[in-house]
């Protein structure tokens, strides 16, 4: 009966280098796999990456991009019966300081989004001034119509 284990241990000496091999072959498969997802998971991530820099870029450029805008300035309506209120809406951006002429009853300051109320007893043409700390203005005009 000793003869029968020397004969189990010399077969799997006989297979041993071929499932080495075989084990060796699904490793480095296997180790593929992981690598090249991991890989097309970091340019997914680049790209979106530049994607969202793109975006902010845009959104920086449409806020006037670092220097003194005046991103807009009109009201609603524009046109009202004598004794109705209307709305002066204005936005600036990189703005430290903003009036209003002729001066209205609302305080105002810089804001990309702002709006007060105003009752003009006759045609009024507003004026927009922002000021940024260089020494910077912008300037722009509106006219509130009253029938």
């Amino acid at each position: 009966m000793p003869a029968e284990p020397d004969n189990q241990y010399s077969l799997i000496r006989k297979l041993l280098p071929f499932s080495t091999a075989a084990l060796i072959i699904a490793l480095l498969y296997v180790g593929w796999i992981f690598y090249s997802r991991w890989q097309e998971n970091r340019r997914a991530e680049q790209k979106a990456a530049a994607a969202k820099a793109a975006d902010a870029r845009r959104t920086i450029e449409q806020f006037g991009g670092g220097r003194l805008t005046i991103l807009n300035f009109y009201a609603t309506p524009a046109t009202v019966h004598r004794g109705e209120k209307a709305q002066l809406c204005y936005g600036v951006s990189n703005a430290k300081t903003v009036r209003i002429d002729p001066p209205v009853a609302a305080d105002v300051w810089p804001s990309i989004s702002h709006c007060i109320e105003v009752a003009p007893t006759r045609d009024t043409s507003y004026t927009l001034t922002a000021e940024d700390g260089a020494g910077h203005s912008a300037m722009q005009k509106l006219l509130v119509s009253v029938k």
